[in-house]
């Protein structure tokens, strides 16, 4: 047992410190956004919906990661290092294709996607320039997507944790310089504004994609590349490797659809009520998913351990991770259980100097409090899955989260107009607003007590896909 626990900790620790700087990047665009100008409620809006485009375009994609390292952690069980070279070329390839396409279409795809996408005529023009700044970091962030998922699969969590502290960390600062200016001495810089969060991005991603390269050529070079001929690579897109990697990945694209249902449809809801509620759902996803960030390292590592031992057909190691994984999730679950009720309300004022947003979002704490046990658990079933290479399961998990989180906000939905609320009523008679000005501010934005309610709904919706995700594969995991 100390084997596997040093094992699923080796693996997750640097996953973890990497994952950390993850949110910080969300919470300094949209404290950039906020600090920006009087109206930080459409300026972080513009942040969410721009964001939303990429996250629309990216989760497509998602198999570069998710089908790689699982495809590599099962060759390196075999201890066929020329397989996982292979695995590498092909995934590299397909990220370069891919995002070369995304740049070429572009313009069709904003506007296809604001023919949907409902939101104020100021958040849109946000969102826009946002969008078309950050295209052009499509080819480095699909790149990193194929990186990650290998250096995972080949057991190496510090590889990808020195990338991802690049990116994050860079990203933070460029942003920030580009968008607020700096002074340093007698040097002064004013920045761009809005743009500068974008083109911090687009640095970041570039400079993310040359650090791995220098990783992949430092530590694999000799190991794992010297004995490719020209032959493996000419043929890198043929055989049965290729068959199961391409069949394997229609599951995970089918699982990327499904996100991009639950989260694209998250944010397009919340636009519907107006910037101030938009502007609130933006700050409690981004609040919600904090602690999948802290979860997401067990599972990357029971992603690489299941893979491992699946390749070398150990099953009683595979039942181990499965076991440990676990409980390691559920600790970091009831730490962040802790971490909401007693410090919620600051992570609040470090995401937004608005009272009006602080105020609003104040109502919606006790779902923080609930979320962490359930998503900790769909989260790690994720990774376990992703290793075994068990798409299909996967992909019908992820069907049953979009079934649930849409019948759950249409009940919830026609509970509350059959209950005669009246979508003009102010938001007031909740005490949810401390103050006479933050009231104000909620009024004139056009928050309604409709509005706030149907929020809630959409809350508890969120909550029902984790849970469908949860009981799915814990029933299918004896089949596994």
């Amino acid at each position: 047992m100390k084997q596997i626990n040093r094992d699923i900790l080796k693996l997750a620790v640097p996953s973890i410190l990497a994952n950390i700087t993850v949110p910080l990047v969300g919470m300094a665009d949209i404290a950039v956004a906020g600090h920006l100008d009087s109206d930080s409620a459409a300026m972080i809006g513009g942040i969410a919906v721009g964001s939303m485009l990429f996250d629309l375009l990216y989760w497509n994609f998602s198999f570069l990661r998710v089908g790689t390292g699982g495809l590599a952690a099962q060759a390196y069980g075999r201890g066929d290092m020329r397989e996982c070279a292979r695995i590498f070329l092909r995934a590299a390839g397909i990220a370069l294709a891919c995002a070369l396409l995304l740049i070429a279409v572009q313009w069709v795809f904003v506007s296809m996607a604001f023919a949907v996408v409902d939101c104020t005529d100021q958040v849109r023009e946000l969102a826009s320039m946002y969008f078309f700044v950050r295209i052009w970091a499509a080819p480095a962030t699909l790149g990193l997507m194929a990186f990650k998922g290998w250096f995972i699969g080949m057991q190496d969590s510090v590889s990808p944790m020195l990338t991802d502290l690049v990116v994050n960390g860079m990203n933070v600062f460029m942003s920030i310089v580009l968008a607020l200016g700096i002074s340093v001495g007698s040097f002064h810089y004013e920045g761009i504004g809005f743009a500068g969060i974008a083109a911090g991005t687009v640095i970041a991603q570039w400079t993310g994609l040359l650090s791995a390269v220098i990783m992949l050529l430092v530590r694999y070079r000799r190991r794992v590349f010297s004995g490719l001929s020209r032959a493996d690579v000419t043929d890198v897109f043929r055989g049965e490797q290729t068959r199961r990697f391409f069949v394997m990945n229609s599951d995970l694209f089918v699982r990327s659809l499904c996100f991009i249902a639950i989260y694209i449809g998250f944010t397009t809801i919340s636009a519907r009520y107006g910037d101030l509620l938009l502007a609130t759902g933006s700050i409690m996803m981004k609040l919600l998913l904090l602690f999948s960030y802290f979860t997401d390292g067990f599972a990357y590592a029971g992603e690489a351990l299941t893979g491992r031992y699946v390749g070398a057909g150990d099953k009683g190691m595979m039942r181990s991770t499965v076991r440990w994984t676990f409980l390691w999730s559920m600790g970091i679950a009831l730490v962040f259980m802790m971490i909401y009720r007693f410090a919620g309300m600051m992570m609040l004022g470090v995401m937004t100097s608005d009272m009006a947003v602080i105020d609003m979002a104040r109502g919606y704490m006790p779902w923080l409090l609930i979320m962490p046990l359930v998503g900790c658990a769909a989260f790690t079933w994720d990774g376990i899955y992703i290793g075994a290479t068990a798409s299909k399961d996967i992909r019908n998990a992820m069907l049953w989260a979009v079934a649930a989180f849409m019948l759950t906000w249409g009940v919830g939905i026609f509970a509350l107009n059959a209950a005669n609320t009246s979508g003009d009523a102010v938001y007031g008679m909740s005490g949810a607003c401390s103050s006479g000005e933050c009231f104000a501010a909620a009024c004139s934005s056009g928050a309604t007590r409709y509005g706030i309610l149907a929020m809630h709904i959409l809350m508890g919706a969120y909550f029902a896909h984790l849970l469908a995700r949860t009981v799915y594969l814990s029933l299918r995991y004896r089949r596994l």
